[in-house]
């Protein structure tokens, strides 16, 4: 029997997200620290999406070091992306709204 093909990847044991490995569709089902979660929207391959819970401010941490802070509360097997989180480091251009937060 063939193993089953990996849908996410954490790159470092430190990270609280996991890269997607290939485009997921909506409803797909994964399972995240022992939970199922049910993807509410597509995620593009090598988008972000939460190992566990994630707190409004704290560090959004890939390849084992902070990339950005939440903006907001981001669930377990939430997506990350510029709609949830910001740059520590550069400035973040804010979805919908066409300015630069600095």
């Amino acid at each position: 029997m063939k193993p089953a093909t990996p849908t996410l990847l954490r790159i470092s044991p430190d990270d609280n997200v996991m890269v997607a490995v290939r485009h997921l569709e909506p409803s797909t089902l994964l399972e995240i620290n022992g939970q199922t979660i049910s993807l509410g929207v597509a995620v593009g391959l090598g988008h972000k999406l939460a190992a566990r819970d994630i707190a409004p401010g704290e560090k959004i941490i890939k390849y084992g070091v902070p990339i950005g802070s939440a903006t907001i509360a981001i669930p377990a097997g939430g997506h990350i992306h510029l709609h949830n989180m910001k740059s520590d480091y550069l400035p973040t251009y804010l979805r919908g709204k066409g300015c630069v937060e600095s």
